[in-house]
């Protein structure tokens, strides 16, 4: 059976342009590969335009503007060459339906077949930008605070190389990631004392090189094909092994690796039935935001049973008592499944995108879901899900095996088998507890900002997402709101507090110049004087 060949138009140099002109057609699917306009049959189905290296990026949004326009619709296709050093986050604003980054032929065919069956492409990498900044003079006191958050900070890239790959050592991997926990904390502490920082760490070096990598395929431009996109990468995270990244503990640490892995894949196979269940239903009665809100949190609680059920295991049983017991219905029983977690976003910003089909609002903008940047923020808030509902389960079950023993083995990890060790971890957990809800939280709302939890590089990091709060703002208790008022108040009273400072020590240099300084240079000038009479009567 005859294939038709797709026409694609290529823009490359000469020596690129002959060899991908010879090589990207396969018998499998076959390639007219057309090196000017002039040579195109018709309109081509894509456009590749590769750049030479050492290009400048300077009007790389303009040339792909002027390609949009004059070869719609066909996609472009854009290929950067390995030393292009252009921020990646500056490239997903191209709305450039395929970008890669010295791709080898392979992918590069791939990359082609994917546009050419309606879908999107990104994969780049490139290195942080080495761009020397200029130094705004600080004064002393500026000066002293940059100081320390710089050796702060180096500290904390040695202890990161030292914790990636984690050491085999458990004594010496706990050793750093306290002494990681400490650092932070001081530098929190610096920046409560002093303010936000207005200068940059211009003169921070860092061990290595940093790099940050995008890959994103979409075999479609529709919600299913999105969420797909979400799916698989969150999987391949989280079969990999996720670190703690956040700088405070997690219950789900307290978990056997195994249990930890498997109670995340079923949450995300949980939302996926979910998100399935939700668009069969739209069709037959569509539903406004408000229902399908309503109909999502009400979906939680049994979302949240059949992940538990998933990880304990249908037929696993275990002895209670003298008895041998069902561990899935034992711990359905024993576990509250219907707490909620306050500092979970409005889950209306993913399922209007990934139900609904409608745009997702990123920095100012309303994007289609399919817009990589629209698509990194739904996966930032799914991750974030995952992530805050895996802690409600987690700690649910570290309460269940403090009071079933036989449990511990099954469930948890190895070193939390010792109830000495199982009590501690639940003491610091909620101690830890009290702590955010009291004071961080607070903080957190009358700053407007949004602690979220994604899944990056192997590890779950922290996300501080800017938000209007004023509504949470005004439900909190007494307690929670004398701690925003002295927020408020710490920001009342430090511009005078500094004023007042910067006028004493200006006080004392008068007095020390002009009244200690002149007293003691009389005095010297007089001894100096009866010592030159002595002398001169000898």
């Amino acid at each position: 059976m005859n294939v038709q060949a797709r026409e694609i138009l290529l823009f490359a140099p000469d020596l690129l342009g002959e060899s991908l002109a010879a090589e990207l057609s396969t018998a499998e699917h076959p390639l007219s590969i057309r090196r000017s306009s002039e040579a195109l049959e018709s309109h081509p189905d894509l456009v590749i335009w590769a750049l030479p290296g050492r290009s400048q990026s300077l009007l790389l949004d303009r040339e792909i503007l002027q390609l949009q326009q004059r070869w719609t619709p066909s996609p472009i296709l854009l290929v950067l060459p390995s030393d292009f050093s252009r921020d990646p986050r500056e490239l997903l604003a191209l709305n450039c339906e395929g970008v890669v980054q010295d791709p080898d032929l392979e992918g590069l065919r791939s990359a082609i077949q994917r546009l050419l069956q309606g879908g999107r492409v990104l994969a780049i990498e490139s290195s942080a930008s080495t761009a020397d900044h200029p130094v705004q003079p600080v004064g002393a006191a500026s000066w002293l605070l940059l100081s320390g958050l710089q050796q702060i900070s180096a500290d904390l890239q040695v202890i990161e190389a030292l914790l990636n790959p984690p050491p085999e050592q458990s004594l010496l991997r706990l050793l750093l990631e306290g002494r990681r926990r400490e650092l932070l904390s001081a530098r929190n502490l610096l920046l409560w004392l002093w303010g936000p920082l207005q200068v940059g760490l211009d003169h921070a070096v860092a061990l290595s090189q940093p790099k940050e990598s995008i890959s994103l395929s979409i075999r479609d431009r529709n919600t299913e094909a999105v969420w797909e996109a979400i799916q698989d990468r969150l999987q391949t995270a989280v079969s990999g092994g996720l670190g703690n990244g956040t700088g405070q503990l997690l219950a789900i640490e307290g978990l056997h690796p195994e249990r930890r892995r498997d109670l995340l894949l079923a949450l995300l196979q949980q939302l996926h039935t979910v998100l399935q269940r939700l668009r069969q239903e739209a069709p037959a009665a569509p539903l406004s935001q408000q229902d399908l809100r309503k109909r999502w949190n009400a979906l939680q609680p049994e979302v949240r049973q059949q992940a538990l059920r998933s990880v304990a295991g249908s037929y696993v049983r275990l002895p209670l008592g003298e008895a041998m017991q069902p561990v899935a219905d034992e711990l359905l029983k024993r576990t509250d499944l219907l707490r909620g977690d306050e500092e979970l976003p409005d889950p209306m910003t993913m399922l209007a995108a990934l139900v609904q089909d409608q745009p997702v609002l990123v920095d100012g903008q309303l994007l289609p879901s399919d817009d990589p940047r629209a698509l990194l923020q739904l996966e930032t808030l799914i991750s974030n899900w995952l992530v805050r509902t895996a802690e409600l389960i987690g700690g649910e079950l570290l309460g269940v095996c403090g009071e079933w023993p036989e449990l511990r083995r099954y469930l948890l990890d190895h070193a939390l088998i010792s109830t000495r060790e199982l009590e501690r971890l639940r003491n610091q957990l909620n101690s830890q507890s009290r702590w955010q809800e009291w004071i961080e939280r607070p903080i957190r709302l009358y700053e407007s900002r949004r602690l979220l939890y994604r899944l990056k590089s192997g590890q779950i990091e922290p996300l501080l997402l800017t938000e209007p709060r004023d509504e949470e703002l005004k439900q909190l208790q007494w307690w929670q709101q004398q701690v925003a008022l002295l927020v408020e108040a710490r920001d009342a009273i430090a511009p005078q507090v500094q004023s007042l400072v910067k006028r004493f020590g200006d006080l004392m240099v008068v007095v020390l110049t002009q009244v200690v300084g002149r007293a003691i240079g009389l005095i010297g000038r007089g001894i100096a004087q009866g010592m030159g009479r002595s002398f001169g009567r000898s």
